[in-house]
């Protein structure tokens, strides 16, 4: 029995271990089975084999017959492909649990550009690349010939020359699409002021993880229909989820997120709704979502904006009363209580924002190994 166990740890190695060529990665699906409250869900994660759940194709439009070459919004990609990266998201997941780092991409570089603070993202992308074998460069925009005016495009063909993917986080979303259109190796979306597609394959790898599935379920968002609400309304189409954002009507999502989101809606047989009045969007949802009224650069606008959120939008236990027994809440996080949400619910049973956190590093990891291998099929082109 013991030299079974070992020969079947060497097939598994053999199976995983620098794997560059993507139509050889395993993305076998796994996520929590029961439908009981997520209070289970630690118990659960002590088990040594989680359950799989399989997503049935009903189209062949979910398949693309060319490569994606960054992520810039989640609009670049077939539902296929993103239950793909959740799927290696969960592998992932399960290796680091294991201590056993199958999936490599050894001397690879990964160019981090930040024109804004950040946290989860800088943290969970230099973890990702360095369990993956490879090593990030951080490069703050000040510290960058940009910075004294050299072009974006400039900037974008250099990188090339040394790093196997940029990850770049943002002022302007056309900062992302004019280093997409220069670059010669994949270009990621580490947050603009128009999407934050990172993020979004965080959440739903959360949403799967704590309710056994995605298609059918519902997601009520709350507050301002900002850039992570664009991506998450392009997210849930893709994976046949139906969202319904609540938001007043001077704060809605992005028009073109929400024609990406509802195209993606009418192949996957879900729903993309915007109302004003948070009581409906959450009336039986199954997740409730929101984020701070007030983003990054948007410090001048503070008082003006809370005016026309609170008290209103604000997810509390009244609102989050709304919602199923069983709903889970959601913030991408930095949060500030007592404005988009109280302590009671962000701090509450009900409250999955830490799990939510974590998955940043799984997801990224999918989302470079997947670019990566994409753009360089073989070990010689690394």
């Amino acid at each position: 029995m013991q030299a079974e166990n070992k020969r079947e740890e060497e097939r598994e190695r053999r199976d995983y271990k620098v794997t560059l060529n993507p139509t050889e990665m395993n993305t076998s699906s796994s996520a929590s089975s029961s439908s009981s409250f997520h209070s289970t869900l630690e118990e659960e994660e002590d088990e040594e084999e989680d359950p799989k759940i399989e997503y049935r194709l009903k189209s062949e439009q979910y398949s693309r017959a060319y490569p994606v070459s960054g992520l810039l919004s989640l609009g670049e990609l077939s539902p296929r492909e993103f239950y793909s990266l959740l799927d290696l998201a969960e592998e992932f997941k399960r290796e680091r649990k294991s201590r056993k780092l199958f999936h490599q991409l050894p001397g690879c570089s990964l160019a981090l550009i930040f024109e804004k603070p950040s946290t989860r993202t800088r943290v969970s992308f230099e973890v990702a690349i360095f369990e993956l074998g490879g090593h990030a460069i951080v490069l703050n925009s000040h510290e960058l010939q940009i910075s004294r005016g050299e072009s974006v495009e400039d900037t974008a063909r250099v990188l090339s020359q040394y790093c196997h993917a940029i990850a770049a986080r943002v002022h302007s979303h056309e900062t992302l699409v004019r280093l997409s259109q220069c670059a010669s190796i994949p270009v990621i979306n580490a947050l603009s002021d128009l999407y934050h597609p990172c993020q979004t394959v965080a959440d739903i790898q959360t949403i799967r993880q704590y309710k056994g599935k995605l298609e059918g379920l519902k997601i009520a968002w709350v507050g301002d229909g900002n850039n992570v609400c664009n991506s998450l309304l392009i997210g849930s189409a893709l994976s046949g989820m139906n969202m319904t954002v609540a938001c007043p009507r001077k704060h809605a999502p992005f028009p073109e997120a929400l024609s990406k989101a509802r195209a993606l809606a009418r192949i996957t047989d879900s729903s993309i709704d915007v109302v004003e009045d948070p009581k409906e969007a959450v009336i039986d949802a199954d997740v409730v979502v929101t984020d701070t009224f007030v983003s990054m650069g948007q410090d001048s606008e503070r008082k003006e904006r809370l005016s026309e959120f609170l008290p209103d939008y604000q997810v509390n236990d009244s609102l989050m009363a709304l919602a199923k027994p069983d709903a889970i809440f959601m913030h991408c996080l930095p949060a500030h209580r007592g404005e988009e949400v109280s302590s009671s619910v962000i701090d509450g049973e009900r409250s999955v924002v830490w799990r939510e956190a974590e998955n940043r590093l799984h997801s990224q990891k999918a989302i470079l190994y997947h670019l990566i291998c994409e753009k360089f099929s073989s070990p010689g082109k690394i």
